[in-house]
């Protein structure tokens, strides 16, 4: 998509950009909507959803304690508790990397696609320097979430005023109009980051029992079918349709040349 092409697809654009890649059946996710319906399939085929206790420790034996006293047990636990998957499988390379995000009020057609600048890519897989890219999504009902910053090690929820700048300002050279419309709300969250950016999907090396789902960084929520394949095939020995070895969290075992 070229010049007056990109144009007349997104007006609002800065001028002078030489052209986009426009990708047709790209999509967002909106993620406590997929989580509510994955809970309801989950239900649908016999699974028991406990809610408002957290989960205190998980044992090698299928163990898991809960906050209130409690226990469960199975053949198999699955820890796939995102950046705080280390707090109950302690030693795994599973780092925090904190993220800003900014929703607008509504402004139906300011822009009509999600739009990333391609620097995004070296953003979401670096691995030391905090970095921000420009990353901008329409929602249905006219507002637009805004993004992206990267921070890794910063445990606190609060914003970081200077970085958010530095988004803003990345977000204003390639819309600068963007300067005319109004945040409703800004917030942080935190991603699980791996050194190789890799999750880990599979057996820990902890238990036979106890396996893990974690480490996918900002892709969990559209990765987690796949996931999911991933874990059910390599549980029923069934020969999964891509190599899992890629994502086997024994690479990142003591000893191992790729250890972290």
């Amino acid at each position: 998509m070229l010049d007056a092409a990109l144009r007349e697809a997104e007006p609002n654009l800065r001028p002078g950009l030489h052209g986009a890649l426009r990708v047709p059946d790209d999509a967002v996710v909106y993620p406590p909507a997929a989580a509510a319906f994955l809970l309801e399939q989950a239900r649908h085929h016999g699974a028991q959803v406990h809610l408002g206790t957290s989960v205190e420790a998980l044992g090698a034996d299928g163990t898991v304690l809960l906050a209130d006293g409690s226990r469960r047990s199975a053949g198999v636990v699955v820890n796939a508790t995102g950046c705080w998957a280390p707090s109950l499988t302690p030693g795994l390379p599973v780092r925090k990397r904190k993220g800003h995000l900014v929703i607008t009020d509504r402004y139906p057609g300011f822009v009509h696609h999600q739009l990333v600048e391609l620097g995004y890519l070296q953003s979401a897989h670096g691995t030391t320097a905090d970095s921000v890219a420009f990353n901008l999504q329409p929602r249905p009902n006219g507002q637009m979430l805004l993004g992206s910053s990267r921070q890794f090690d910063v445990e606190g929820p609060e914003v970081d005023h200077a970085l958010l700048a530095r988004m803003i300002q990345r977000a204003l050279a390639y819309l600068p109009t963007l300067n005319r419309l109004s945040a409703i709300r800004v917030w942080t969250g935190h991603r699980a980051a791996t050194p190789d950016k890799l999750p880990l999907i599979g057996p820990s090396v902890v238990s036979d029992r106890l396996w893990l789902a974690t480490g996918h960084e900002g892709l969990g929520i559209t990765t987690s079918l796949a996931t999911g394949q991933l874990l059910a095939d390599q549980l029923l020995g069934r020969r999964p349709e891509i190599p899992v070895e890629p994502y086997q969290p024994a690479r990142f075992a003591a000893g191992r040349p790729d250890h972290d």
